[in-house]
């Protein structure tokens, strides 16, 4: 059984706090090779997997590129 936790994890929130500091930069969030990088993650699929782990709670949207925080 998969049980993920009802709050973001420790990593979770620092995709949140890049992804913030991405769109007051630049104006959009990042890609997910883009997030991988900036905190020091080798594969977009685990970035996938927490960005897919934000979305169900309602924290972000994603779409074919890049991703907007919901709250």
């Amino acid at each position: 059984m998969n049980r993920r936790p009802e709050h973001p994890t420790a990593r979770e929130e620092q995709i949140l706090r890049c992804i913030r500091r991405w769109i007051e930069e630049r104006g959009e969030g990042p890609s997910a090779r883009q997030l991988a990088d900036d905190i020091g993650l080798s594969s977009t699929a685990s970035v996938a997997y927490h960005l897919g782990n934000l979305e169900e709670r309602g924290a972000l949207v994603r779409d074919w590129r890049t991703c907007r925080l919901v709250r």
